[in-house]
């Protein structure tokens, strides 16, 4: 049976935490603990074939141009068929039915991203959010991964910058209601 690209489910998340963390013990990537696995289950794609798990990536939003491809594995008796390209397409076309144009990864695997069209970025660009994770990471001092994107061209680039991006709520009315943590309603002024 040819492997299928899915959205993963709960009861993928075993799997999926056995494969992310043999890749994280050979120092490719981060080690995730089962509550993280089941709190980001919406990010993952998994790649199938004859009903076992052999393939994973996930796709985090960072920004409402830009999302990162993470945790990208393939099992090593299931590598060389094409399903690292298409774990990666699969995020792409999430991203690109969210509307978001920008993917960047973080990744020792230079030559498979570009392959899958993205190309090399100094990080220094990427914004700081992005490296929120970095700060739980061995290396974090002496970070070695490369940092690459890649443009979604036919994704309308309408999103802001994260510079220019706030939140204007000045025409939203929307009537609040304090509640106590007692559960009574405060007396109004």
């Amino acid at each position: 049976m040819s492997p299928s690209i899915r959205k993963a489910q709960v009861r993928d998340v075993q799997h999926i935490g056995c494969i992310v963390n043999d890749s994280a013990e050979r120092g490719l990537m981060l080690h995730r603990s089962l509550a993280e696995l089941y709190d980001d289950l919406r990010d993952f794609h998994v790649a199938e074939s004859d009903e076992q798990i052999v393939g994973v990536t996930g796709l985090r939003v960072m920004w409402s141009n830009l999302s990162e491809v993470y945790a990208l594995a393939v099992v090593d008796a299931a590598r060389g068929r094409g399903l690292g390209r298409k774990l990666v397409e699969a995020a792409a076309d999430e991203a690109r039915d969210m509307g978001i144009r920008r993917l960047f990864a973080l990744t020792y695997e230079k030559e498979f991203f570009e392959k899958c069209d993205f190309s090399v970025v100094d990080r220094r660009n990427l914004p700081l959010k992005v490296w929120s994770e970095c700060v739980r990471c061995p290396k974090h001092d002496a970070c070695d991964e490369i940092a690459m994107q890649r443009e979604l061209k036919d994704v309308p680039d309408l999103a802001p910058s994260i510079a220019d991006e706030s939140i204007d709520c000045h025409d939203v009315h929307v009537p609040i209601q304090l509640v106590r943590l007692n559960g009574g309603v405060p007396p109004r002024p």
